[in-house]
């Protein structure tokens, strides 16, 4: 099935709440029909993703197809929840984009060697968050193909 045939869902993991609201209204400005969902810090991301503690009842739900990554975060940052996703072997496969405010180059390397798909800085602006979503939408939608486990919702099931 292409993407073409199918949503699935945007997992968004950052722990400002006006960095989360701010990428929500960005989605809603440039008509993003994929789902998003949002989560505060790496531990709740790795807990999502095995399907443990309070996501134990998600064992029949698709995996997110995309993960959007903050790097700097309580509990579990995103560089440690980063490097046990691509540890997994049930796990790796879904593509991570690092959407961080650092410009820092270690951080730029660290994450790309621990396997993420994109490294994209945060725009400040709501203008520029829409730009670089619509990009996102457009790339990983329309264009890149995401293995069909990452699927979440079929076009047939929406009105």
């Amino acid at each position: 099935m292409s993407n073409a045939d199918r949503l699935f869902t945007f997992l968004m993991v950052d722990d400002d709440p006006d960095d989360r609201m701010l990428f929500k209204e960005a989605c809603d400005e440039v008509r993003l029909r994929n789902p998003v969902e949002f989560l505060e810090n790496g531990e709740q991301l790795v807990d999502y993703l095995n399907r443990k503690g309070p996501y134990a009842a998600l064992t029949d739900q698709p995996l997110p197809g995309i993960i959007l990554l903050d790097l700097n975060m309580p509990l579990k940052d995103g560089r440690e929840a980063l490097e046990e996703i691509k540890a997994s072997a049930e796990l790796r496969h879904i593509p991570v984009i690092v959407l961080t405010t650092s410009k820092n180059e270690d951080d730029i390397l660290s994450s790309y060697g621990l396997g993420a798909s994109s490294y994209i800085v945060k725009p400040v602006s709501l203008d520029r968050l829409m730009r670089v979503v619509n990009s996102i939408g457009e790339y990983w939608v329309q264009i890149v193909e995401v293995p069909d486990g990452g699927a979440a919702v079929e076009l047939s099931d929406i009105d």
